[in-house]
């Protein structure tokens, strides 16, 4: 067994394989001349042991004997030696093959060293890469989500301006009517009591006029007139009512924030949702149950609060809809379709908190991490795009400072929570 260095050997005997293996297992020789026919194991199991072992496995071994059968060669080189001398052996080839194995072992080594260091460095490149890949795609969503909110906000923006002035442009002629109505209210009592004075002191008019009286209902007409003038002021004021609501929802607030009372603006928009609440041949009207606490009006952007809602709102609605697949009318009477929204301050009374809860089908669970994601949407194309809840996490935890969380089970219904900062 051989250890190089300075151009000299430092050279270890074992006078058998066992000892072979315990020297080398002990202090790794550069190097290992072994003999074929020794005492106890043969050069071929010492050789074999010696290359099963991790410690020893990378040592080259030059095997020494006189045999000269070619199958033996075959066989030590087979078994992981290097070389083959057959004695009797010239002394200066022995050397000489003893300086090549050496510096190829010394190659070997260095080879193995540098592609542990290009592994190593391809393996940290790798990781970069992938870290700049997550950290640019991440980038990107953000972009994109950040380009989304700001069309949107520019559409709601024009909404909201279009919407203000068709609410103002509604309000003025149904401000007029409800004026005139009164007016004509007024004129018709006068009317009928003038007619009923006439009734009275001429109870046996003309034929003509009986007549005439008999064909127009003069007694339904008399009863029915100031009903429909309470009709008609009713559907007006529902109508100034609608517009204003629309006006509030839809008002432009991106950069200043208002003082707003939140059960107002719950209100609001339910009144621009009941065309979706009220009865429809298919089922009876949505139930909307309010356990509002008392809690104080907060700092918001009141505008992107509204849209906040009616997407909680909307997703509640057509929740509830679903789960009405398969069910007729009269079932659904029995186990109603229900809203209810509560509001309470945080145990720490530093927060406003507003529940909306459903009592729809419910989300999977392996889908409710995944509904505040950008473009995530269970719906058709035709029913969502997949903005609303992540545009309304958006706005809660970005422009509020507040938090948007999700609590659901399977055939019991979705609880929405949104949490807003009193003092943000």
């Amino acid at each position: 067994m051989l250890k190089y260095s300075n151009a000299l050997f430092e050279i270890a005997v074992a006078t058998n394989g066992e000892n072979a293996i315990k020297q080398s297992n002990y202090d790794q020789p550069d190097l290992i001349l072994l003999d074929v026919d020794m005492p106890g194991i043969d050069g071929f199991e010492t050789c074999k042991k010696l290359k099963d072992n991790p410690l020893t496995h990378q040592i080259p071994i030059i095997f020494m004997t006189a045999l000269n059968d070619t199958r033996d060669k075959v066989k030590g080189l087979n078994l992981g030696a290097v070389d083959y001398v057959t004695k009797p052996f010239q002394e200066a080839e022995v050397i000489a093959r003893i300086r090549l194995h050496l510096k190829l072992s010394s190659l070997t080594k260095k080879l193995e060293e540098k592609n542990l260091q290009l592994h190593q460095l391809n393996n940290a490149l790798e990781e970069r890469v992938k870290e700049r890949t997550k950290q640019l795609t991440q980038s990107l969503i953000n972009l994109q989500q950040a380009q989304i909110q700001l069309i949107q906000s520019e559409k709601m923006s024009a909404l909201g301006n279009l919407v203000a002035g068709i609410a103002h442009e509604i309000n003025n002629p149904i401000n007029s009517i409800l004026g005139n109505i009164n007016h004509a209210e007024e004129y018709t009592k006068d009317l009928l009591q003038h007619l009923h004075l006439y009734q009275h002191h001429y109870p046996q008019p003309k034929l003509e006029i009986e007549q005439h009286g008999n064909e127009i209902d003069i007694d339904f007409l008399t009863t029915d007139l100031p009903k429909l003038f309470h009709s008609i002021k009713l559907g007006a004021e529902r109508v100034i009512k609608i517009s204003n609501s629309l006006r509030v929802f839809s008002r432009s607030d991106q950069e200043n924030q208002v003082l707003a009372n939140i059960h107002e603006a719950i209100d609001n928009t339910l009144i621009i949702l009941q065309y979706r609440l009220k009865a429809n041949l298919n089922r009876p009207a949505i139930q909307i149950i309010k356990n509002y606490g008392d809690i104080p009006p907060i700092k918001c952007y009141l505008g992107q609060l509204n849209q906040v809602f009616m997407n909680i709102l909307a997703n509640a609605i057509d929740a509830l809809e679903e789960s009405n697949q398969g069910r007729d009318f009269s079932e659904i009477e029995k186990f109603p379709n229900i809203i209810t929204i509560s509001t309470e301050l945080s145990n720490d009374r530093k927060s406003v908190v507003i529940k909306f809860k459903d009592n729809g089908i419910g989300i999977p669970e392996e889908t409710q991490s995944r509904i505040f994601d950008h473009l995530f949407t269970t719906k058709s194309s035709e029913k969502g795009t997949g903005l609303g809840l992540s545009i309304s996490r958006q706005i809660i935890e970005e422009k509020h400072g507040g938090s948007l969380r999700c609590k659901s089970v399977v055939g019991e219904g979705t609880e929405l929570a949104i949490a807003i900062p009193i003092n943000m």
